[in-house]
């Protein structure tokens, strides 16, 4: 088989577990007008169609499914011979900076760099908490970890975690007196606790999505915020409505403190992933790294 055949099928992968050409895009660090003519290219080859195509989603047909769970066991058996021969290398060390938010860096990283520590004791790793988009290059970072979306096309990327999702919250008390907004547009009419965004300094507009639809709306209210607990604590306390990430909240909607609204307008994002340069030799520490945070679903 050549290089350029193996290449496809990979692509083709990324696309059928992603089910998303955007999604496939952002873990391959390329952009969706090539994924969909590798695509394309391969299903000629091949003589059948590998993929549904329609406005809301992406799915592999009959033969696509088939083909998708050949590969997906094929690489995984690269992937476990990969990482025996790799046993057979010197022992891993050096240091990897990596710039990261703090949502990420409690939820994805920490778990599996306590691992890292753990099993590769020469191993160091700087982890730099910070919200604003670093450029990794100029600062003399190893990697990033962002949004898929927000990842450079001139990066590598690797997905490091699952879709997530955001969620319009409110306490029982403040919808039992404001009632519950139906649609983001009955937004206006209510109080919202805003985020001050650390990337530009301006105020986040909240996105929503349905069937297709997207919607932003730039909310109004009587506080502004730019750390999340303090948010969720003005929420709880029946301030306003809060639009924060799912995981963040489902502790206090579990305990009854908020009160889900909108969710149908609330679908999945791209989740966060590493990304790096391209570099031809990659430090045996980083390489480890990057094999601890792969996703794997």
């Amino acid at each position: 088989m050549r290089r350029e055949e193996l290449g496809d099928l990979a692509v083709f992968l990324a696309v059928a577990e992603e089910c998303s050409f955007t999604r496939a895009a952002a873990r391959l660090g390329t952009s969706q007008s090539a994924i969909s003519q590798i695509v394309r290219r391969l299903e000629a080859r091949i003589g059948l169609k590998l993929l549904t195509r329609n406005t809301r989603k992406v799915a592999p047909t009959e033969a696509g499914e088939q083909l998708r769970a050949t590969l997906r066991l094929a690489f995984n058996d690269i992937d476990a011979r990969l990482m025996a021969l790799n046993a057979l290398t010197e022992r891993p060390s050096g240091t990897v900076r990596i710039t990261t938010s703090r949502h990420a860096a409690e939820t994805i990283l920490w778990p599996s760099i306590r691992r890292l520590l753990q099993n590769y004791p020469d191993v160091r790793v700087e982890l730099s908490v910070d919200s604003h988009l670093t450029d990794i290059v100029a600062d003399q970072f190893d990697a990033g970890v962002r949004l898929g979306e927000q990842v450079a096309r001139d990066m590598i990327a690797v997905r490091i975690g699952p879709d997530l999702r955001m969620a319009a919250v409110a306490a029982p008390a403040y919808l039992a007196q404001q009632g519950a907004p139906q649609t983001p547009h009955d937004l206006t009419k209510h109080r919202c606790i805003n985020i001050r965004l650390p990337t530009k300094g301006g105020l986040y507009m909240w996105e929503f999505s349905q069937e297709g639809r997207d919607l932003n709306v730039r909310v109004e209210g009587p506080l502004i915020l730019d750390d999340i607990s303090m948010v969720l604590a003005a929420a709880v306390d029946g301030i306003g409505l809060a639009y924060v990430m799912e995981d963040q909240v489902a502790a206090l909607i579990r305990d009854g403190k908020l009160v889900r609204v909108l969710e149908d307008w609330c679908p999945l994002f791209s989740g966060y992933h590493l990304y790096y340069p391209d570099r031809h030799q990659l430090p045996s520490a980083f390489r480890m790294l990057v094999k601890e945070l792969r996703y794997r679903r």
